[in-house]
């Protein structure tokens, strides 16, 4: 990376780009998107796409409620988040890179200290995105690359949030805009991951009475039984399918201490690896929940400030998907990468990203790959950071990884 990639880098970072689904904040999109371009055209790539996803191609029984919910609600919030697809080259085969260009909230400062690039986005995924026009950059001095091969780059909008890409990555891979060998940019310390996993978002629903604090008894107290199914889900399902995991998450009756909730919501989010996992998990969960409502009831039936809780509590409950149906990324192999980068250990667990876009395209060889890690970088946590020596190595990779695919044509 040179002087101009570093400044392009702060630039963005000093953009708040987190998407609608994040916060309530002005999101800068649009703005990040275009200096993106601007930088990428200064160099000879040249833009084939930029502009939201089409309402039309968003709205579809596997997209996340989060997201039908927030497009009902805001006329502009798909026209506030462009993807940006640029190109180098007429000719196939082709090797496509994508990378998102929002974040999560909060907004932090941007700083660079000479080694460390500070804030928001750093590492997931600005900085790997501002390394990537560097590689390619580098590999353009390369006479075939452009020649006998393209490259595409996909910056896109809609990957955080619990958005999964429905707005952003499909659009373009359905539209065509993917190629033989597809590289994802995420942090995976510069080991290639040629799985992502996918994730299902499951509520558990309480719907009773509230009471008065001086008359507990009288309501329903989804506060004790939502904490109950929380520990009794947690162990009930763990370590449930092998190629995934289970986070039980949000958890909100109310923020009175003077009384007594009778509605409320638990989140789980469980992802997997494969359809067949997907099916255990959801099968489990039905189990589990029909238990731990049993469970309830048999031991909260004679305390009498939750007797009413208790005896009603399969009737004030119900199992609402949140987002359920999307396609995991199985196992593949990429052997144009096993000679660039060490590959992602099997018995290390997998996540989720974009990715999963491209588990059915024929003929699409796909993998993930960044600098840095999601933990030991701070992503989507206070202190976010990347150092210059690991997006200046993946400007590195990138720049063999394009080469290396323009000699040697389709084999990928």
């Amino acid at each position: 990376m040179i002087g101009e990639d570093r400044d392009l880098l702060l630039r963005l970072l000093a953009m708040p780009t987190a998407g609608p689904l994040e916060t309530t904040d002005e999101v800068c999109l649009w703005d990040a998107v275009h200096a993106y371009s601007e930088a990428a055209e200064c160099f000879g790539m040249r833009t084939v796409h930029l502009g939201p996803a089409r309402e039309a191609d968003v709205l579809r029984h596997d997209v996340p409620a989060v997201v039908r919910e927030a497009i009902a609600e805001d006329p502009d919030f798909l026209a506030r988040q462009p993807n940006l697809v640029l190109r180098v080259g007429h000719a196939e085969p082709v090797v496509m890179f994508n990378v998102h260009l929002d974040t999560v909230a909060p907004f932090e400062p941007a700083g660079f200290d000479g080694i460390r690039f500070h804030g928001r986005g750093a590492i997931d995924a600005k900085g790997p995105a501002v390394a990537l026009l560097a590689g390619v950059r580098a590999a353009m001095t390369d006479p075939a690359v452009g020649r006998d091969v393209s490259v595409l780059i996909q910056a896109v909008s809609g990957e955080e949030g619990g958005a999964m890409g429905v707005f952003g990555t499909r659009p373009l891979v359905e539209a065509g805009y993917h190629g033989s060998l597809n590289v994802f940019c995420e942090p995976t310390g510069m080991r290639y991951l040629p799985r992502s996993t996918a994730a299902m978002t499951a509520c558990v629903q309480v719907r009773g009475e509230d009471a008065i604090d001086d008359q507990p008894q009288a309501g329903h107290n989804a506060t004790v039984l939502l904490g109950f199914l929380a520990q009794h889900l947690a162990g009930a399902l763990a370590g449930r399918v092998p190629d995934g995991r289970v986070c039980v998450a949000g958890l909100h009756t109310g923020r009175m201490h003077d009384r007594v909730y009778g509605g409320g919501e638990l989140l789980l989010n469980l992802s997997y690896g494969s359809t067949a996992s997907a099916r255990v998990l959801a099968v489990a969960l039905d189990a589990a929940l029909r238990e731990g409502l049993a469970e309830f009831t048999a031991r909260f039936r004679g305390v009498p400030p939750f007797h009413r809780t208790a005896v009603d509590a399969a009737l004030i409950t119900r199992l609402v998907w949140r987002k359920r149906g999307l396609p995991a990324l199985p196992p593949q192999d990429v052997p144009l990468l096993d000679g660039i980068v060490p590959r992602w250990p099997a018995h290390e667990p997998a996540f989720t990203c974009d990715a999963i876009w491209l588990a059915d395209v024929p003929g699409a060889h796909t993998a993930v790959l960044g600098p840095g890690s999601l933990e030991g970088n701070q992503a989507h946590a206070r202190g976010e950071h990347a150092d210059v020596a690991d997006l200046d190595r993946f400007a590195d990779v990138v720049r063999d990884i394009v080469v290396g695919f323009a000699r040697n044509g389709r084999a990928v």
